[in-house]
């Protein structure tokens, strides 16, 4: 990302030169995604859990279907939450030419 000197003064990443309209695009974007994984983190740790009682009669290899969601189902929703949003946030940093080298 090209930064703006001014004088003598070191360029700072609050100087990048990315105009209103990118910048603001590339936020609303960000903060969609954002948005989107945080919602998929509530259902996998809280949501889930509050149907635990009707879930239960469900078993997925002797387990009850509550069980196996606290105990291996959320906690591979997030590790693969958090390579998908990784991902998809470098996408959104190259689509709008904020990426780094």
């Amino acid at each position: 990302m090209p930064l703006v000197e001014s004088g003598n003064e070191p360029a700072s990443a609050t100087e990048a030169a990315v105009d209103p309209a990118t910048a603001r695009a590339y936020w609303i974007k960000t903060s969609g995604l954002m948005w989107t994984v945080l919602a998929m983190w509530f259902v996998a740790g809280f949501g889930i859990h509050l149907f635990a009682v009707q879930l239960n009669p469900i078993h997925i290899f002797g387990f009850p279907l509550a069980y196996y969601f606290a105990a291996q189902g959320s906690l591979i929703i997030f590790v693969v939450g958090l390579f998908w949003f990784a991902r998809r946030q470098n996408q959104i940093d190259e689509e709008h030419g904020v990426q780094e080298d």
